[in-house]
């Protein structure tokens, strides 16, 4: 990663300086998108910039560039670092001024980013995960992808602390999601995931996986279900953008169950791996 963004430029990272004074510094008020990058070229780049642009616009912020720009900038991140398969993340904060809970409008946001390579881990979408329940303390605008994240990454620490590699997130009893991915459990043959509410980040994967499902005539509902239907699963996966589709074989914690990695997890798993081929 010898290259970053900064605003519209593309620097040597030793050149960047960040101030003090940054609102996403003090207060962690801003907004970011991780995009992954398939043999070099960004996937489901406007699926991003659109959510970027909605995040913006529920937090009372501008975007300094338009959204052209800022795919633009992406791409050449990607090449001035020589990313084949990675990732890309890049954030907007609300920029800078001195500290003061009340923002103004007058000031200019602040772009920056950073790419680094990342291969899919393969063991893991064979084998599966272990996961860590726990209570989703969160604050109520989970579906805003802002940059202040104390709540998930607390959970996270407690599942790593537990030996699992993600945690997973109830509110009073009802599954929510992960604390860095969306959450699906199967039963009967049936797709289950949260509504998209408040209450979830909606995302990029979780989207394309849920089309994914209903192009091989899955029955998938999105509605809440308990931890006592989660006990009773069938099978259980997650989705992210670094994760894609993940299975997952334990959960501990609030509750404790084994899981055979199953056949709506494999077929999404390949469904996924087609499509983004497709796009290449």
């Amino acid at each position: 990663m010898n290259y970053v963004l900064y605003q519209n430029r593309i620097i040597p990272k030793n050149e960047l300086h960040i101030d003090m004074d940054d609102r996403g510094y003090m207060f962690g008020d801003g907004i970011y998108e991780v995009v992954r990058v398939y043999n070099g070229i960004p996937f489901a780049m406007q699926e991003h910039l659109d959510r970027l642009q909605q995040s913006a616009e529920a937090l009372d912020m501008s975007v300094p560039y338009s959204m052209e720009a800022i795919h633009e900038l992406i791409h050449t991140l990607i090449e001035k670092n020589n990313i084949t398969n990675g990732i890309v993340y890049f954030q907007l904060t609300r920029g800078i001024e001195p500290r003061n809970h009340l923002y103004s409008r007058e000031i200019e946001p602040v772009l920056s980013g950073f790419s680094k390579p990342l291969e899919t881990n393969m063991e893991l979408q064979k084998h599966g995960i272990d996961a860590w329940m726990t209570k989703d303390i969160r604050w109520l605008r989970c579906d805003i992808k802002t940059i202040n994240l104390l709540g998930n990454i607390m959970a996270k620490r407690e599942a790593s602390d537990q030996g699992c590699h993600e945690a997973l997130q109830h509110r009073d009893g009802l599954v929510t999601e992960g604390s860095s991915s969306n959450f699906f459990m199967v039963k009967d043959d049936i797709i289950y995931t949260h509504p998209s509410t408040n209450l979830i980040l909606n995302g990029i994967t979780r989207r394309l996986v849920i089309d994914l499902a209903k192009e091989i005539d899955a029955i998938i509902e999105e509605k809440t279900f308990t931890l006592e239907d989660l006990k009773n699963a069938d099978e259980v996966f997650i989705t992210s953008t670094t994760m894609e589709v993940t299975p997952v074989r334990s959960i501990k914690g609030d509750i404790n169950a084994l899981y055979s990695i199953g056949p709506w997890t494999r077929k999404l798993q390949e469904k996924f791996t087609e499509y983004w081929k497709k796009q290449q």
